[in-house]
């Protein structure tokens, strides 16, 4: 009999970066069943593999914050307080558009669960991964950036990791400090500073 994988939801509070870059990392390479990894991170400046480190503006040390190196796609991000990490380590098919299909299944599942707070409206913009308010307007702002890899598992299957990362109620200021996402010229904001404020517990139902 083939057996199935099984999706475990794991809410595990605040942990450091690199404690749960490690634990995706042997949940994705050593077990078969699928989980959601659900946390915030202490103050933290992520590099992708390709990141420019010029769009670190500030010392992180100085703003209270770690600088940490990652292996998702993507710039420069930073995790916080108040913001809503998700972490699917999931198997998807191997070929070549299950990566990109990934994240749009993650920006449209953002979207709807927005809609269903009581944020109607936020979308998805083909030249920058996340979800966005005012996306073709005049003030177009990111309420969730998403960044994703994927490695082989013990059995061969293609998994995921990384994920997406939801500004609640998280201090907006810190984005000031770098160069979001090496997007220069636009904007971020949270659900608070969108009108709606929630428990955390609220918001994670929703998703």
């Amino acid at each position: 009999v083939e057996r199935r994988a099984v999706l475990r939801i794991r809410t595990l509070g605040t942990v450091p970066y690199h404690e749960a870059f490690a634990l995706q990392h042997a949940l994705a390479r050593h077990t078969d069943d699928d989980y959601l990894l659900v946390l915030q991170h202490p103050h933290v400046f992520t590099l992708g593999p390709h990141a420019d480190r010029a769009h670190v503006l500030t010392d992180p040390a100085s703003v209270g914050a770690t600088l940490e190196e990652t292996d998702r796609g993507g710039d420069v991000t930073y995790h916080g307080p108040g913001q809503l990490v998700v972490y699917p380590i999931l198997s998807v098919a191997d070929e070549p558009s299950a990566g990109p299909a990934h994240v749009h299944r993650l920006e449209q599942l953002i979207i709807a669960t927005l809609g269903d707070l009581g944020l109607p409206g936020a979308t998805c913009d083909n030249d920058y991964p996340g979800v966005w308010i005012d996306a073709q307007g005049e003030s177009p702002r990111k309420i969730a950036a998403i960044g994703v890899r994927t490695v082989r598992g013990a059995s061969g299957t293609r998994r995921t990791l990384h994920g997406l990362a939801l500004n609640i109620e998280c201090d907006l200021s810190m984005f000031s400090h770098i160069v979001p996402c090496g997007i220069a010229d636009r904007g971020v904001t949270s659900l608070r500073a969108e009108g709606l404020q929630m428990p955390f517990s609220t918001v994670i139902e929703a998703l």
